[in-house]
């Protein structure tokens, strides 16, 4: 039997259709695959990270900083106009989803919104 057809609760195979429901006997649990479908859609389409223009970025890509950003620690800031190479996406709690290393400043975080794909 395909997951499809699997109780996403309990996983048993033990399901039948009614209508347009799927019904597990074994623990009532009752859905709609077409919403489960949807659900992992967006949940693709909000993984995705993007620049500020709307673009997707991608691991190793190379991007460009649109505006001048304060380093904490540091006298000298990121100047608008810096080309980053060779960034990793992180997924992190705080918005900063870019690992990089930028040069004369070396390894530090990026907020996708603050670069545009180079």
């Amino acid at each position: 039997m395909s997951d499809e057809h699997k109780c996403p609760k309990c996983n048993s195979e033990n399901t039948y259709q009614d209508m347009n429901l799927w019904v597990c006997p074994d623990c009532f649990h009752e859905w709609d695959p077409s919403e489960q479908a949807e659900a992992a859609a967006a949940e693709a389409q909000a993984s995705r990270v993007v620049d500020s223009n709307g673009n997707v970025l991608s691991d190793g890509d190379s991007v460009t900083v649109i505006k001048d950003l304060k380093v904490k620690g540091s006298t000298s800031g990121i100047k608008a106009g810096t080309k980053v190479k060779n960034i990793h996406l992180v997924d992190s709690s705080d918005g900063h989803n870019i690992s990089c290393k930028i040069d004369g400043i070396g390894a530090m975080y990026l907020k996708s919104e603050v670069v545009k794909k180079a």
